[in-house]
């Protein structure tokens, strides 16, 4: 008899010891970071965020994970110079030349400091300017060198640079070039970088847990529920533009040393930042619609207060008077020939 009790109790201490375990990792687990649903799986939505509102952007879409990404429906176009942007120099040749010859002697870097340059021909046949291809010929060459980008304006080191390689290049092909007065070139550079640097704006927003934190499949998962696809950088997702090529119209940021533990979804995170580029962004796919309908419903789904970068919340009135401020530098952009969205824009604002 004493035999089968010491069984019984040794039966019931393999119970009693079973139930903590799994109490201990009960405990643990809801103590740990928010987890991505193994049940639920999800498609991107092609529609959403982009002109939708925040009801809509809360639907779940449950497919696959590894669903295609939105289509692509433009291609983007080449750069092309811009004399807003450019400043330009003639490059003089006696009689049309072969784009072979061209590509043999440009010159292999494409910038001088952080300014992009570019040569263009035009075409003796279509009487476009376009960037020198074999097999076509051309009756003028151009080329320019940008004024200003978001790491400042064109300096004097930079031009001279310009000059003295795009003479070489000029000389290599039969060819005279003219370059523009530098002090004038100058002088365009600094106003144009003022006018960047008065006109530039990146809207951001974070979402903020509320209560226990996120892991990062939890927070990969709410947004591909939303279109957001994972982006070339770690801890980045982005919502791609329907334009091949172009910027993402919104992006999803978190702690990239969460996002490359080895073990990411025991990495707690607890803020997300939700942001879009004005001036990369072309106003007509209403961004800014997308970017307050995006916060909101991920709020919503990830239980997440909405704050600015000092931590305050904002509330639907907050969106509206970055809407108003936000009008306002559409038209400043527009009225200077650079369209939010435009290649020349999109340059100047990089």
């Amino acid at each position: 008899m004493s035999t089968t009790l010491t069984v019984a109790l040794a039966s019931l201490g393999g119970i009693v010891l079973a139930g903590v375990v799994a109490h201990g990792a009960w405990q643990a687990r809801r103590a740990g970071p928010k987890r991505a649903s193994p049940s639920e799986r999800e498609e991107p939505s092609a529609s959403a965020p982009r002109d939708s509102d925040a009801s809509d952007l809360v639907e779940d879409n449950n497919a696959a994970d590894d669903a295609a990404p939105p289509r692509r429906i433009s291609k983007r176009l080449p750069l092309q110079l811009d004399a807003l942007i450019d400043a330009c120099a003639p490059i003089t040749i006696d009689a049309p030349i072969g784009g072979d010859v061209v590509l043999a002697h440009l010159p292999s870097k494409r910038h001088v400091g952080s300014k992009l340059v570019i040569v263009e021909g035009l075409d003796s046949e279509t009487g476009a300017w376009e960037a020198p291809t074999a097999g076509r010929r051309y009756g003028e060459l151009q080329a320019g060198v940008q004024l200003a980008s978001r790491t400042g304006a064109l300096n004097e080191i930079e031009y001279s640079e310009f000059v003295q390689r795009m003479q070489t290049f000029a000389e290599a092909v039969g060819a005279g070039m003219d370059p523009p007065d530098m002090l004038d070139v100058m002088a365009r550079a600094r106003e144009l970088d003022a006018f960047a640097s008065q006109h530039d704006a990146q809207l951001a927003v974070h979402l903020h847990a509320r209560g226990a934190a996120w892991s990062v499949g939890y927070i990969q998962q709410h947004a591909r529920r939303h279109g957001f696809v994972p982006g070339v950088v770690a801890g980045r997702l982005v919502y791609p533009s329907a334009e091949e090529g172009a910027p993402p119209v919104l992006t999803l940021t978190y702690d990239s040393q969460a996002a490359l533990a080895d073990e990411p979804d025991r990495a707690a995170v607890r803020d997300v930042t939700l942001a879009f580029d004005v001036p990369q962004t072309d106003a007509s796919v209403e961004p800014f619609k997308a970017w307050q309908a995006a916060a909101q419903a991920l709020a919503v789904g990830m239980e997440a207060d909405i704050v600015d970068d000092d931590g305050r919340p904002l509330s639907g009135g907050g969106f509206e008077a970055i809407g108003a401020e936000l009008g306002a530098l559409y038209a400043a952009l527009d009225g200077r020939g650079l369209a939010a969205g435009t290649p020349s824009a999109r340059r100047l604002f990089s």
